[in-house]
């Protein structure tokens, strides 16, 4: 005898009800993930612009330090025509 059309499979609904929760929690988990990862783009944002800035600076420190440099080489030299000092005739 055919079954019923009223009649309906327990464990059909009992699955198609993990399904629709599953579902449910996997899109939950989904808007939390994106959230999160729109977060982490920010903060990636933030922490790049800190580098760029601190590349600036260090090229700039950079300069600065190859330009001491330059003057502390020549200041010997610097001193001794200041004070009058002439080297000695080379042969």
């Amino acid at each position: 005898m055919a079954r019923a059309k009223n009649h309906r499979n327990g464990r059909l609904e009992e699955a198609m009800t993990n399904l629709l929760q599953s579902q449910t929690l996997l899109a939950q988990n989904q808007a939390m993930f994106l959230a999160r990862m729109a977060e982490m783009d920010k903060r990636f944002e933030r922490v790049e612009a800190i580098l760029i800035e601190h590349s600036r600076i260090l090229a700039e420190h950079s300069r600065i330090l190859a330009e001491h440099s330059r003057i502390l080489n020549a200041l010997p030299d610097a001193i001794r025509e200041k004070i009058g000092f002439k080297p000695a005739a080379q042969p």
